[in-house]
């Protein structure tokens, strides 16, 4: 466990513009100091961005170090926070912490303007001497969730505040229709076909990833159609998602962080959660740092093999899935990792890149 600071910090949170830009920490100049602009959507998504921000409190809390939250309210505030804190001076930032691809066309720009300043980007690659990408194998974390999906609805399985049902459906709900998002989608279904090929997937896409209500009615209409568990990589959207499988007495799989945990009034029906290790991402990246080790120009790939995503059990229902099934959810871990399943990344190629030796 990491050790605390006892530091006394102050949360002051300033409105500028569009984008909420809030202090956190008692600003000083001997101290590591830390800018975290964060993906549209913002803090108290109880998933992505939520994750990057445990990573720079765990940060905060084992070295001398202080942040600083930037909440972009769309995409284009995002180059002008990273300038922002590019150019402070009182304090003079150590780091900058660019969080989601949404920040890949600004931070390209950004490096090379302020070449002097360290950044940090999860989810997408800035190939500049100072920034250090951090991107994650989010197909192989999905895959395991598709398997136990996969493997469930085969079954009659009862617990919690749901049961499966007679039909052999799942379904997806993905925020934004971009490459990143479709990683998820393709493996899901291939661990989904993994485990059976006649079960069927139904996707669908919100084009948010705030917006709660449009993710209950989706999830509501595949329920309808026979969908008895969904997975979910759509940030806040996936709210409405657990909403409409509590009120349907169905499943659903969380994102980014364990969603049992972070979103407790819903753990009797969340199975599982692809947990995405922003935090760690984030805290590796800060203790560089602080450590003088920062390594700007990397790519820094994160899977299974590097526990940056793994499928974890819904803290409520956990010891009603079947033995059998979490056997079967480590082999395919360990064959994804030997290399004897190859998880496809489009889901046009899902049954044809997914490979059993």
């Amino acid at each position: 466990m990491r050790g605390k600071n006892k530091r006394r910090r102050r949360f002051l949170q300033v409105l500028g513009g569009t984008a909420a830009f809030g202090t956190v920490g008692l600003l000083q100049n001997n101290v590591t100091n830390v800018g975290m602009v964060y993906a549209t959507g913002g803090l108290g998504d109880n998933s992505f961005n939520d994750m990057a921000h445990a990573g720079i409190q765990n940060a905060a809390e084992e070295f001398d170090l202080e942040f600083q939250n930037a909440e972009p309210s769309s995409p284009s505030d995002v180059a002008a926070l990273q300038r922002r804190f590019a150019r402070s001076q009182n304090p003079n930032y150590d780091l900058i912490c660019c969080i989601g691809f949404v920040q890949q066309e600004a931070l390209s720009q950004n490096s090379q303007r302020f070449s002097d300043q360290k950044f940090m980007v999860v989810d997408t690659v800035v190939e500049s001497p100072n920034v250090a990408s951090y991107v994650f194998k989010e197909h192989q974390g999905s895959f395991q969730v598709g398997h136990l999906a996969g493997l469930l609805t085969t079954m009659d399985f009862s617990a919690g505040g749901g049961e499966t049902n007679d039909d052999l459906t799942v379904g997806f709900v993905g925020g934004q229709e971009v490459p990143l998002i479709k990683k998820f989608e393709a493996g899901y279904t291939a661990g989904v076909q993994h485990a059976n090929p006649d079960v069927g997937v139904l996707s669908a896409y919100s084009g948010s990833f705030n917006d709660p209500a449009q993710g209950q009615s989706i999830a509501n209409s595949m329920y309808d159609n026979g969908a008895d568990i969904i997975y979910h990589a759509a940030g806040g959207t996936g709210n409405g998602v657990f909403r409409a499988a509590q009120s349907r007495g169905r499943y659903a799989i969380g994102v980014d962080a364990d969603q049992s945990q972070s979103l407790p009034e819903y753990s009797n029906v969340i199975l599982a959660s692809m947990v995405k290790h922003v935090d760690e991402a984030v805290f590796q990246a800060a203790r560089n740092v602080v450590n003088g080790n920062f390594e700007g120009g990397t790519v820094n790939n994160l899977g299974l093999e590097q526990d940056g995503v793994e499928a974890v059990y819904g803290r409520g229902l956990e010891s009603e899935i079947p033995e059998q099934v979490k056997s079967q959810l480590q082999q395919s871990r360990q064959q994804i990792i030997d290399g004897e399943i190859t998880v496809p990344t489009d889901p046009a190629n899902v049954g044809q890149a997914t490979t059993t030796q």
